[in-house]
């Protein structure tokens, strides 16, 4: 009894043995993975172009065959650096910014780098420039802006490099304005100032609807000035990185009527050297999930660049 008892025992450390080493063997596999990740270059956390890239990034993240991750950076110029030496395979980048790179303007008139090998993928949304008045300043049209006071942001920041272009299309220097401040939009700076009189417009850059934009304009009771002007119009027909933007009526409370004006695009943004499989995947992860963008913002209007 005893000799089989300890046979049977015997079988049974073989078979929990057997069994133990398979699954050290499964265990000691190397962990490998076919899916390809995808670095896409985003504003700073907290961005809409972060937030957009996210958005992005789950839809990619639904072939199997990739995976994507939404890298946030300070500027345009971080990600298309690091798009061109290939530390990002896409990034979202500012059309004005995308453009003055490839001809060695703006930002990059000093930079001896060249960005031959980008390529944009799609325009996912507009990015416009508006004229916010107070209404005590009696400012209907963009020509009602001349003798007021105004901001036009820090120089070289976006507000002012969009006011500068308007004044320029215009014709207009600072001496046409009673005053001209350089307040940034950080630390609402402008928005501070414009709440207290002190300047009576500004120009704001951003999506629509902005929610902080809402708040502002039912404060001060101000309101967004259409620029529908044949000199802005001349201004954005010449220039690549432009393009002509309508904010629908009634987004904002105090502007029932459609508000014209213009603004840069945001590009999705690669190189020549991802592959054309993995970039149809892309491709199609955006163009196939237009409504689904439009549900998660109104702003998302995909177009093939």
């Amino acid at each position: 009894m005893k000799t089989g008892n300890n046979v049977r025992c015997r079988r049974l450390f073989r078979r929990i043995f057997q069994s133990l080493s398979v699954v050290v063997f499964v265990m000691l596999l190397p962990l490998t993975s076919s899916s390809y990740e995808i670095l896409l270059g985003t504003g700073g956390s907290g961005s809409f172009s972060h937030f957009a890239g996210k958005t992005l990034c789950r839809l990619i993240s639904a072939n199997p065959d990739l995976s994507c991750k939404a890298i946030p950076a300070s500027d345009n110029t971080h990600n298309l650096t690091n798009l061109r030496s290939g530390s990002l395979d896409i990034a979202l980048v500012d059309s004005r910014m995308f453009y003055d790179a490839l001809n060695g303007k703006g930002y990059f008139k000093y930079l001896d780098i060249a960005y031959d090998n980008l390529n944009p993928l799609a325009a996912l949304y507009n990015i416009p420039v508006v004229l916010v008045a107070r209404d005590d300043a009696k400012i209907l049209t963009l020509d009602d802006l001349k003798g007021k006071r105004i901001n036009m942001g820090v120089p070289l920041s976006r507000q002012y490099l969009a006011a500068e272009s308007i004044m320029q299309a215009k014709g207009w220097t600072e001496k046409d304005f009673s005053l001209v401040q350089n307040l940034s939009a950080s630390h609402a700076q402008d928005t501070l100032a414009f709440s207290g009189g002190t300047i009576e417009a500004m120009f704001h850059i951003g999506v629509h609807p902005d929610r902080n934009l809402d708040q502002l304009l039912k404060r001060t009771r101000a309101r967004l000035v259409s620029m529908d002007d044949s000199d802005i119009e001349k201004m954005v027909q010449g220039d690549n990185a432009l393009t002509s933007v309508t904010i629908p009526a009634g987004s904002y409370s105090t502007n029932p009527e459609i508000v014209k004006t213009f603004g840069s695009r945001m590009l999705l943004v690669t190189t020549i050297d991802l592959d054309d499989g993995t970039v149809r995947s892309i491709e199609d992860a955006v163009f196939h999930h237009g409504e689904t963008l439009k549900k998660v913002h109104p702003s998302f209007v995909p177009v093939k660049e």
